[in-house]
């Protein structure tokens, strides 16, 4: 097999949506035949700390066309980050200031270089070129585009029928990640499905400035959380965060569902498609159990963020708690007062992240004194010391003063 015919292979896989393939194809070709390399922008609104394994997705299609002869141009929106991406959203967002986008920005940067090339990492900032774009700069922009066409986008088109608020800089914001690659002359751009409207614009402008060339665009799934059906994200609590605990990356990754599980194989893994498939056949015929194949996820993911000293650690503690029932080695210590509510102890030490989610998993019989289930939500905490457990994967010791 050629080495074109892999890398587009590569490419390819996981992909939702691949716009002018045959631009792609001959990028490809052209590094392969005389080593010229070629742009591949993604655009990153640091409007959070921290990155989760759903922001993964597109940074591990990075790499495979950084493996292929790429130089990313990994650009960090923040001037956009100030307006807010309105895809997918129902009303408009708030509004970032300049040191909490800054501070996010620098933890975006510490955390990609654990999946991309540094040395093939172009890393920009928007506003760079957009705090100088002023006033008539903005205003051509907005000339290139009309109104019928922006209310074509199925989130605004939504909240304009419903009576809903769209300012006028949601309107802006495709504009602005357009003119991004109209100065960046970018080749290809990725992104989720959800940026499709944006990715295009990009397109868009740059024909209407006279750039020599129209990037190609591809689109990336937008990968389920934990609960197998939601899109990832910290506000539904259904996320794997790459900066987590190893014990906990791989505890999470253990705790989703065999159908997912091949989901995250496909989009996740380094493993070939080939190796997968068998996989999945072995599974089927009975030769290979299934919780085997997630294991080997679980540290495979673990791996690429820490190391596999790391990994094999976080396995056997996992199995520890799991198999053997019995507690970690090293749980967080705790000190509450005397006569608190189990459900107050619970949200201070961080287990639950409200007392009303407190009592339903006491009611569900999710939570543990010392190893044994409780089911009075309404319970104290007297003087002495006890090990909290909610579900099978928190725990705290607490002394009560």
């Amino acid at each position: 097999m050629s080495n074109i015919k892999i890398a587009l292979d590569e490419i390819q896989r996981g992909v939702s949506e691949i716009i002018d393939i045959k631009r792609v194809e001959e990028l490809i070709r052209k590094f392969y035949r005389d080593g010229s390399t070629y742009s591949v922008k993604a655009g990153f609104d640091p409007t959070g700390a921290d990155l989760h394994l759903g922001h993964t997705v597109l940074l591990q299609k990075l790499r495979v066309f950084q493996n292929h002869g790429a130089t990313v141009q990994l650009l960090i929106g923040d001037f956009t980050a100030t307006i807010g991406d309105p895809t997918g959203k129902s009303e408009t967002r708030k509004v970032l200031d300049r040191d909490t986008i800054m501070q996010n920005a620098k933890t975006y940067q510490e955390q990609v270089f654990k999946i991309l090339d540094k040395s093939k990492t172009e890393v920009v900032f928007n506003s760079t070129w957009l705090d100088k774009l002023g006033a008539s700069g903005l205003v051509e922009l907005t000339t290139l585009f009309n109104v019928a066409r922006m209310l074509e986008r199925d989130d605004f088109e939504k909240r304009y029928k419903s009576g809903k608020s769209i300012s006028i800089s949601e309107f802006i914001y495709p504009l602005l990640q357009g003119y991004d690659s109209v100065v960046l002359k970018s080749d290809i751009e990725i992104g989720g499905t959800d940026q499709k409207f944006n990715l295009l614009m990009g397109r868009h402008l740059q024909r209407a400035y006279g750039v020599d060339k129209q990037q190609a665009i591809l689109m990336m799934p937008i990968l389920e959380g934990l609960d197998g059906f939601a899109k990832m994200s910290k506000s539904l609590n259904n996320y794997i965060g790459i900066t987590e605990e190893p014990k906990d990356i791989y505890a999470k990754v253990m705790s989703i569902s065999d159908n997912l599980m091949w989901r995250y194989y496909e989009i996740l893994s380094d493993k070939s498609l080939k190796e997968i498939e068998k996989m999945s056949k072995d599974v089927e015929n009975g030769l290979l159990h299934p919780k085997k194949v997630k294991e080997n996820l679980a540290l495979e993911l673990t791996t690429r963020f820490y190391n596999k000293e790391s990994a094999t650690i976080a396995k056997s503690e996992f199995d520890n708690v799991f198999k053997s029932n019995k507690l970690p080695t090293d749980i967080a210590k705790f000190e509450v007062e005397d006569g608190i509510w189990i459900c107050k102890a619970l949200v201070e030490i961080g287990l639950e992240p409200s007392t009303s989610q407190a009592r339903r998993d006491i009611r569900q019989g999710a939570v543990r004194i010392d190893q044994n289930k409780i089911s009075d939500e309404k319970m104290n905490l007297e003087k002495g010391k006890y090990i909290l457990q909610v579900g099978k994967r928190k725990f705290a010791k607490v002394e009560v003063k």
